[in-house]
């Protein structure tokens, strides 16, 4: 094994994900896979793990869900906190504890924090001017405003953060802002807030950041973090004016809620709390021993909160570590374009595993070898089935598969026993044990993607030794050669089940189960040993696939899904043609709109696009002409209702004179509808008024 940095234990935590709608990949991509995949190997090497996480149930972006779907926000929290848990879960994300800020453990922790910060004189308090909303009579906070960046000029900038460049702002800095309740312009009115003095804190940051962290902390993460001190650090408010998340427990804070980028780090003190009320055990090293090590999984829109502001905050308190490494990750896009939850334009957990049961695994690997671990990168659907069909089929099951076949074949599933061993069979086992370190390697340094490669590596290794080896032409002339060739295959495929645990839990716990290999209790440190990984003897189960070939016909139906989703964002995105010229009511009272009932269709001869409709009016039947040929068959439509402008003024249409207008508009989807009474018992020349 590589010199591992040994601390007495290590807290980890992932970004506590908002609970306003479920997962999808970019989170698992970003945060959540990486996390367990480095959790899951530090417990495989022995180490001291407390790997939590919890939902985020105060953010101002519950109110808004909850303001959009007409129900409270607890409702909210509780529908997608369960939503979220049990993804987590599917996918095997292993947190030794998911929490949720709403509880009341929570609660407490956050406000002793804010107390001892308050008692203590860390805050200032100040009366600033704030957006307030004069329509919806309330202030306005960060979500609950839009306008242009000052930064990058997106015109679509929250009050806290500007989604195109990563700025963290202040809703006071946008241009042109504009409330998401009202649609009005605000205004600015005092109020009075606590806020953290950051730049106080500048001196230790730079030593601590700067100087500390330049040479482990990923340039993305650092580069950051510089920007944001050689720009010059201000107070940063803690309290929003809100009526949902932890009411600021002290005086003057009626009608004041902490804000969330304060509370919700707090989160992962409280959990850990919580995991050991729950356990029976201390939490309090973990977060107060020096020699704990605190590791932040973030996705780099965190890069600001996890590393500048919370470490200030616990500076201030006093009592707690500072994280050892925030190693953030970038964006991942999905074909070629940015994720997005409004626009439903991203691959929802719960959905995937509808369209792909059981293939938790083929995501995670995926997620992991194209991680955007140092650039946005882009996650799309040929990607994923080139992954599984070329990699994990062909490569990693295709290597198992062969091994354990033979092995039945041969042996009726019986280690056999080795004879002498050839130059090959050493060096191949020799290499074997190196996958360990360098796969290590690679994890210690937040490198998944490659330590994913070298994982596969080590079923290449598998595949090219049987290739080499031929096992399958020997049997005949050589049997003997033959032991010694399954003998060393299945050494390798015991160490695939060790060294993919990290990578993918289920093939791991599959493989483990089909090698019978549970009560041998192999470990990381096992496939460095000398000691064979199974004896002669040892007995396996019989042959059954890690992997399915996902068929094009599938991936064809994710991609139809998409289009769908981007033709309905177009149509939803279009613009509305502008208000016409204002009309007087005495022109509008002019026009004669009544109900009718179309009681013949047929297409216009050499025309298209045109319909010849008769229709009753309820004065009279008439003749009109309408464009909808493209949309409506001519039998479909007849007995159908419509609305009828009848004083249109007639005119003649490829010989056919017609004699009103049907009113029409467009449906989400581009499609005409018609503009109708949607009523029953309504009659045939009913004015419409």
């Amino acid at each position: 094994m590589p010199a591992l940095s040994t601390p007495s234990r290590y807290t980890i935590t992932a970004a506590l994900p908002y609970t306003n709608g479920p997962i999808h990949i970019g989170h698992l991509a970003g945060v959540y896979v990486p996390a367990d995949i480095y959790s899951r190997f530090l417990r495989g090497v022995g180490r001291d793990v407390l790997f939590v996480c919890g939902s985020d149930e105060h953010g101002v972006a519950i109110s808004m869900k909850a303001k959009k779907e007409g129900i409270s926000p607890k409702e909210v929290i509780d529908k997608y906190h369960q939503m979220i848990d049990q993804s987590f879960q599917d996918f095997g994300i292993a947190f030794d504890h998911y929490s949720r800020t709403s509880g009341a453990t929570h609660h407490q922790t956050a406000a002793d924090f804010f107390q001892k910060l308050h008692s203590e004189e860390k805050f200032i308090a100040e009366t600033t001017p704030q957006l307030y909303d004069p329509e919806a009579q309330q202030f306005l906070a960060d979500r609950f405003v839009t306008g242009t960046c000052p930064k990058c000029s997106f015109e679509e900038a929250y009050g806290d953060q500007c989604e195109s460049c990563g700025t963290s702002l202040n809703a006071t800095e946008l241009i042109q802002p504009k409330s998401t309740l009202s649609g009005a312009t605000p205004i600015l009115k005092d109020t009075k807030h606590w806020f953290l003095p950051l730049d106080q804190y500048e001196d230790f940051l730079k030593e601590w950041i700067l100087e500390g962290h330049k040479k482990d902390w990923k340039p993305n993460v650092y580069g950051q973090c510089k920007s944001w001190i050689d720009d010059g650090l201000k107070p940063r408010a803690v309290t929003r004016d809100l009526d949902w998340g932890i009411p600021v427990p002290v005086e003057g804070g009626a009608g004041k809620v902490l804000y969330v980028w304060f509370d919700a780090p707090i989160g992962y003190i409280s959990a850990s709390k919580e995991w050991g009320e729950k356990n029976g055990k201390d939490w309090a090293p973990y977060w107060k021993d020096s020699d704990s090590k605190l590791v932040h999984f973030i996705g780099k829109d965190n890069i600001v909160f996890h590393c500048i502001i919370f470490p200030s905050m616990l500076k201030a308190h006093g009592d707690y570590i500072l994280p050892d490494n925030v190693p953030a990750n970038e964006f991942l896009n999905l074909e070629g374009q940015k994720l997005s939850t409004s626009k439903n334009w991203a691959v929802w957990l719960h959905e995937y595993l509808l369209d792909f049961p059981n293939l938790q695994d083929v995501l995670r690997y995926t997620l992991t070898a194209n991680a955007p671990e140092s650039k946005d990168n882009d996650f799309t659907w040929k990607d994923f089935q080139a992954r599984n069909n070329n990699e994990l089929v062909a490569i990693f099951g295709n290597f198992i598969n062969r091994a354990t076949v033979l092995t039945h074949k041969y042996y009726q599933g019986s280690v056999p026993a080795p004879n002498d061993l050839s130059t090959e069979d050493t060096l191949t086992l020799e290499k074997l044990k190196e996958f360990p370190d360098i796969i290590a390697a690679s994890i210690e340094k937040y490198r998944f993607r490659e330590a994913s490669t070298e994982l596969m590596n080590v079923a290449r290794l598998g595949n090219k030794y049987l290739a080499d080896q031929e096992p399958w032409k020997l049997i005949k002339t050589d049997p003997d050669r033959v032991q010694t060739i399954m003998y060393v295959g299945l050494q390798i495929a015991a160490a695939l089940s060790v060294l993919s645990k990290p990578f993918l839990p289920f093939t791991a716990s599959k493989l483990e189960t089909a090698l019978h290999t549970e009560a041998l209790h192999l470990s990381w440190n096992s496939v460095s040993d000398s000691k064979p990984l199974l004896a002669a003897g040892h007995v396996i189960s019989e042959p059954k696939l890690l992997f399915r070939k996902i068929e094009d016909a599938e991936i064809s139906a994710q991609l139809e899904k998409l289009e769908q989703t981007k033709k309905t964002n177009e149509k939803m995105n279009a613009t509305l043609a502008p208000q016409k010229e204002t009309t007087s009511f005495e022109d509008f009272s002019k026009l004669d709109l009544r109900t009718g009932t179309i009681i013949a269709a047929e297409k216009m001869p050499k025309a298209k696009k045109l319909l010849v409709l008769q229709v009753q009016t309820g004065l009279d039947i008439r003749t009109i002409v309408s464009g909808i040929a493209e949309h409506f068959n001519p039998e479909d439509i007849v007995g159908k209702q419509v609305t009828v402008l009848i004083n249109l003024a007639p005119r003649v249409l490829r010989g056919v004179e017609s004699q009103g207008m049907i009113l029409m508009t467009e449906d989400s989807q581009g499609s005409l509808v018609f503009v109708n009474p949607d009523q029953s018992g309504v009659a045939d020349g009913s004015v419409i008024s």
